[in-house]
């Protein structure tokens, strides 16, 4: 059997380690076949880039060779597809190979989009990439007053980003003694600070308490960056000295060339995670439009439920288990306090005041990230 997945971040690589823990001697029998096709030899722990903006790690420290987080028996190629022929089963990629399977995962992940708002690309700040992140930081280190405008479009990557952010910003001006000169504010589209209800009756408090200002129902229409001003559908201008941005997130544009998905969003079934239309197809991590957060926990444990059913469609011909909407968020309260939510489809999150216990717990996932990512954590 043939099982190929597209995509080399977190639910891909989790998954195909998954795998291969479960069915090795399927691997090794020649019944079952594991390939992974990316579009990078690298792997990047995209959390991190939270930190990067903020100076508190550098770019090295977020990346490893992707072949070395694979077991041996994936068959890994940096070839990405450009073609999906899902009713022939196979699919063509950027080199002209085409790649049949029996079982295809699609994990491709998102990508912000800034550019479907006029003037965010041009006047704002914010930390998706890499190098977007190095010029935040560098113009944090540039700043020395004014008003800190972070401003939220939807859907996007890190459900907790938002919040964290504003939060590690407040500590980080109070820890360069501008308290006093800067001031910040906070928008969401919707009518609280966040979307789950329960997060949002913590935060806003803890906004409160720090003297962070917040606008809600404030859907972003655009950034008019000669009078350094955003603004909202709803009518409202919010002027700025400092615009950070959590950009509204697409799926990946392959996807939305091949028509799979509305903004490269893949109709997938909350439990089954299939595809719709077809039941040997699976769609892990960003990638779904189910909606729920997208978050690197949610492709972790939706990696854990795909990697159980498809080992036991090799092994029984039929899966074992649904997914349940589980999610677990680390929040970063500021520079040393952190609380985290949990979730899933029956139950709300409920966070707690924050500690430093959980603030430390975090920084010690970020190194043990690279151990989930080989399917041992």
């Amino acid at each position: 059997m043939k099982i190929l997945i597209i995509g080399g971040g977190m639910a891909g690589t989790i998954l195909a380690n998954n795998l291969a823990r479960r069915l090795p001697q399927e691997l090794k029998s020649g019944k079952a076949h594991i390939t992974m096709l990316s579009a990078s030899d690298k792997h990047m722990y995209q959390p991190g880039l939270l930190y990067l903006a903020v100076g508190r790690t550098t770019p090295d420290e977020l990346y490893r060779d992707q072949a070395s987080l694979l077991e041996p028996s994936i068959q890994f190629h940096v070839d990405p597809v450009e073609h999906f022929e899902l009713d022939h089963r196979r699919v063509i990629t950027q080199s002209g190979k085409t790649f049949g399977y029996d079982i295809l995962v699609i994990a491709t992940g998102s990508r912000m989009y800034p550019e479907g708002i006029p003037g965010l690309s041009e006047y704002s700040e914010t930390f998706y990439t890499e190098a977007s992140a190095l010029k935040m930081f560098k113009r944090l280190q540039s700043f020395t007053g004014g008003k800190v405008v972070v401003t939220v479009g939807v859907p996007h990557k890190c459900p907790m980003a938002p919040l964290e952010i504003i939060f590690m910003l407040h500590d980080y001006f109070r820890d360069r003694g501008l308290s006093d000169k800067v001031q910040l504010h906070y928008t969401y589209p919707i009518n609280r600070v966040h979307s789950l209800e329960n997060v949002a009756k913590w935060a806003a408090p803890e906004m409160d308490r720090l003297g962070i200002t917040y606008d809600t129902f404030f859907n972003l229409k655009e950034v008019d960056g000669a009078n350094q001003v955003v603004r909202s559908e709803e009518g409202v201008d919010i002027p700025y000295d400092l615009l950070i941005s959590i950009p509204a997130h697409k799926g990946m544009e392959v996807l939305e060339k091949n028509k799979l998905g509305q903004n490269g969003w893949l109709p997938t079934h909350r439990t089954k995670l299939t595809l719709e239309g077809y039941d040997n197809v699976y769609v892990c991590g960003d990638t779904t439009n189910i909606p729920i957060s997208k978050a690197g926990s949610t492709a972790h444990f939706e990696a854990d439920t795909l990697g159980e059913n498809i080992a036991a469609i090799v092994k029984m011909g039929v899966p074992v288990r649904e997914y349940d909407g589980k999610v677990f968020c680390f929040i970063e309260a500021g520079k040393d306090r952190a609380t985290y939510a949990m979730f899933n489809y029956q139950t709300p999150p409920d966070p707690k005041a924050p500690t430093k216990a959980v603030h430390w717990f975090k920084m010690a996932y970020n190194k043990l990230y690279w151990v989930s990512a080989r399917g041992l954590l």
